[in-house]
């Protein structure tokens, strides 16, 4: 969980309230989570219908936004209100609508309080109101995780679901997903459904649920070649040609081009153990084994030669000088050259 969120979280649970939360960055799902709190819990249910107040920063000027924060709530302590795609608020950007949102930070209604949800970028610090928010209201700033962050936050969204995940769980779901926290979060709350009460998440329940194949997948064609497995990597390259919808191959020749990419820039580190692997690719603990065994098989020549074998066959795979050749054949010939090299 993010430092900043977990600590804007906790206040609000304690039922500490600023008048205005400015919500922005490239990570969605801390902005979400807080709005989300909010929106259910600062007010009472039988208060909400005149004193809570969702807007969408598309339709609605800086102008109509502070109409509504200047209010007064009725039969209530406070009102909230949330705007929604703050980003897209039409004169945010503007001069007019600047001057409008600083005056109102600078003296906003304590009884009010004002959520802007402002997705995807960050408010120009260039610009007056980029540079003073922090100042004049509390103010968070969410970024895209790393990679090498992913496990936490799987291991941490799981417990607070009183439920545990294997490392295998946790490290499949984290290369399938990548550092999409939304998505993360709605492929653990799946599998959670499934499972009765506390307990732990397998890597096969991760599979079954998250869409993987059960029986084979790019990491574990990726295991076979590191292990130079030619037998287990043939059965797997099979099975993908058996079902290529399942397994399309120009995404499997990008990862593959990712990892064996990652590999070469690990070939000439300086620290080659796990932690220092993890540090100098920015990548997830639990992919770092991998790492660390593909080194003891493949050395500097042989990487640069597997990349530019990788460069051959996406070409292939594009039309470029196949011939008659499927994309099994040519999947085939890559990884049989790869294993052998």
């Amino acid at each position: 969980m993010d430092a900043t969120a977990t600590k804007i979280l906790k206040d609000l649970k304690a039922g500490k309230y600023k008048p205005v939360y400015v919500l922005q960055g490239e990570e969605t799902f801390y902005i979400d989570r807080i709005a989300s709190y909010i929106e259910n819990h600062v007010m009472a249910e039988h208060e909400k219908g005149f004193n809570q107040v969702i807007l969408y920063g598309k339709d609605t000027p800086v102008s109509t936004i502070l109409t509504q924060a200047r209010r007064f709530p009725m039969m209530a302590e406070r009102q909230v209100v949330i705007v929604r795609e703050a980003q897209d608020i039409p004169d945010l950007q503007k001069d007019t609508g600047m001057k409008l949102l600083l005056d109102y930070l600078q003296r906003p209604v304590p009884s009010t309080v004002l959520v802007l949800c402002h997705k995807h970028k960050t408010l120009d610090k260039r610009r007056e109101l980029g540079k003073k928010v922090e100042q004049l209201a509390e103010s968070a700033t969410f970024k895209k995780m790393y990679d090498s962050k992913l496990p936490e936050f799987v291991e941490g969204y799981a417990a607070e679901k009183s439920l545990a995940m294997e490392d295998q769980a946790v490290r499949l779901l984290c290369e399938y997903v990548g550092n999409d926290l939304n998505r993360l979060a709605n492929e653990i709350d799946k599998v959670a459904m499934n499972i009765a009460g506390a307990g732990t998440i397998t890597a096969e329940q991760v599979m079954q649920q998250v869409g993987i194949s059960r029986e084979y997948n790019v990491f574990e064609l990726q295991k076979a070649i590191i292990s130079r497995d030619l037998v287990t990597a043939a059965k797997i390259v099979h099975y993908f040609e058996a079902n290529p919808k399942r397994n399309p191959v120009i995404p499997m020749i990008a990862y593959f081009y990712s990892f064996f990419s990652k590999l070469l820039v690990a070939s000439q580190a300086a620290d080659k153990s796990e932690r220092g692997l993890v540090n100098a690719l920015k990548i997830n603990p639990y992919a770092v084994r991998d790492y660390s065994m593909a080194l003891r098989h493949f050395d500097t020549r042989a990487l640069e030669q597997i990349l530019g074998w990788i460069r051959e066959a996406d070409l292939k795979l594009k039309g470029v000088n196949a011939g008659a050749e499927t994309e099994g054949q040519i999947i085939k010939e890559w990884v049989t050259r790869v294993v052998l090299c």
